[in-house]
């Protein structure tokens, strides 16, 4: 038997997961630092996931299949395609910065306090969600995918409402509060969409008699399975619903701002950088190629949804006052764009939300990490408390600057390729959609410069006259990103070659072409 590659992927941080979680109370460092080894060794195998990978190959590579439940048809399948290996390389690569990210985020609460905040178990919950999230990339069997799908729920509950962020302007009693409404929302609304998406997991077995995707997709190919067209529906709906409100997609969003905001920044990452991702992944792994007609039918409600994240966040990010909040308005705002690429029904709409969903996560990472490092200092979230803050922290100035440069998708920074790519793709198809969704862009330009303005240019204020630059850990976290976002937004080309041609066979599943230009004869 070969190395079972994409199973060590994901059973290292588990096992990192649980090995963090029992160090010694007083072994603080020696948990962090293990964590953070733990979190390099995924990213190891993560490497070799990307190096051993044919894009030219069969389309699910370094499978895995062994008997599960035999009498439920459940079987332990993994597989990964260009779209998974590019997001599981995405995850592994973010994870070590979240940790050191978070470094003193769950130290004890102030010098010689006997409230102490479980350390350990804060790292071990982030190795957690990695492990889960990594295992419903590569999960071929439906419900392998739902159970990690429904388990990340719990320990992001916990990072959420027991690790929340100490700046909060009524104190901490009334910031405790605000964690818990928040985390408890966080779960309600993904558990809804969970148990209806079990409803249509459970008709998809009774439909289908497996839950093998591989297996389920050629019957649906070869026409062996035939489903009845409100069947289908139902079940496409079914699958939709729990996608959208992780993705988040309007109206099921109003979880992400609450979250987000009571969050540390590193947790913050996680949710929207790494938990939301499987939401818009599954969209296309299991709703398109499961349900192609369904998908198809749908389209024009999806679009139109994903219009309203679009602007409606972008609205939103415009009059916050919190800095956390505008970021996670933005942040729906930009699942809109990639929801909106991938219902366009074109490569240049997949592709370019395949890449918005690695292009968003870096500069989601870059902005809100170093909005986490600004906060810490200054000890408030909201915006009008900061000012003239580059003039005395010019790199964590400079640094933020170029994390909101990159929300904003400026050319020559990696979201740019991926945001023209979904417009270019929705405009051949849905044109009025696609120049309604540039105003996106224009209000992107508005919130990200005037929270610029605004926190770091202008006189400098007594309170953050004193603001020390970011430290040597702070830049190691940092560094990395802005030079991907940098590298990605001038050469692409790695990243377009491993899923492009996923791409191109999920067009084939739901039995679309790319429209043809209409060119003018010449006369």
């Amino acid at each position: 038997m070969s190395f079972p590659l994409l199973t060590a992927t994901a059973v290292l941080p588990a096992i990192g997961a649980i090995a963090t979680a029992a160090v010694p109370a007083a072994q603080r460092t020696a948990a962090k630092w293990l964590a953070l080894l733990v979190s390099l060794g995924t990213l190891a195998l993560a490497i070799t996931i990307l190096v051993r990978f044919d894009p030219d190959g069969d389309r699910y590579q370094l499978t895995e299949s062994h008997s599960w439940i035999a009498e439920f048809g459940v079987r332990y399948e993994l597989g990964v395609d260009g779209i998974a290996v590019a997001l599981i390389a995405l995850t592994a690569l973010l994870i070590p910065f979240i940790v050191l990210a978070g470094w003193h985020d769950a130290d004890p609460l102030e010098t010689g306090s006997k409230r102490w905040r479980p350390t350990q178990g804060f790292f071990a919950l982030i190795l957690a969600v990695e492990a889960m999230v990594i295992i419903s990339f590569e999960a071929t069997d439906v419900f392998l995918f739902y159970i990690f799908f429904e388990a990340m729920l719990i320990p992001m509950y916990f990072l959420i409402g027991g690790f929340g962020d100490r700046a909060h302007e009524h104190g901490e009693k009334a910031a405790s509060t605000q964690r818990s409404y928040a985390a408890v929302k966080f779960l309600l609304y993904n558990l809804v969409g969970g148990l209806i998406m079990l409803a249509a997991v459970i008709g998809l077995y009774v439909v289908a008699g497996n839950f093998s995707l591989q297996a389920i997709a050629e019957a649906r190919a070869n026409g062996t399975l035939d489903m009845a067209t409100n069947t289908e529906r139902w079940l496409f709906l079914g699958f939709f619903f729990a996608f959208a409100v992780k993705a988040p997609l309007w109206p099921l969003h109003t979880w992400l701002p609450n979250a987000m905001g009571e969050a540390t920044a590193p947790v913050a990452v996680l949710i929207t950088a790494v938990v939301d991702k499987v939401g818009t992944f599954a969209m296309l792994r299991f709703c398109l190629q499961l349900f192609p007609e369904a998908s198809k039918w749908a389209t024009p409600a999806i679009m139109v949804l994903a219009l309203i994240s679009i602007v409606y966040g972008a609205l939103l990010a415009v009059g916050q006052r919190d800095i956390k909040r505008l970021i996670a308005y933005a942040s729906i705002s930009h699942f809109g764009f990639i929801i909106m690429g991938i219902f366009a029904m074109t490569s240049q709409g997949q592709s370019g939300a395949t890449l918005y969903m690695v292009n968003h996560g870096i500069s989601t990472a870059a902005l809100m990490l170093v909005a986490g490092f600004l906060i810490s200092r200054r000890g408030s979230r909201l915006i009008a408390d900061y000012g003239g803050v580059q003039k005395v922290a010019p790199v964590l100035a400079g640094t933020f600057l170029i994390g909101g440069l990159a929300t904003l998708s400026l050319p020559g920074l990696a979201p740019f390729v991926s945001e023209f790519l979904v417009l270019v793709g929705t405009f051949t198809r849905y044109p009025v959609i696609g120049i309604i969704a540039t105003f996106g862009i224009v209000l992107a330009a508005l919130y990200v410069l005037v929270l610029y303005q605004r926190t770091m240019t202008g006189p400098v204020k007594p309170e953050v006259s004193a603001m020390p630059d970011l430290r040597v850990r702070e830049l190691v976290v940092v560094a990395p990103l802005v030079a991907l976002l940098i590298f990605l937004g001038v050469y692409p080309k790695p990243l377009t070659d491993i899923v492009n041609p996923a791409v191109q066979q999920t067009m084939s599943d739901v039995h679309k072409k790319d429209p043809q230009p209409e060119v003018e004869a010449a006369k």
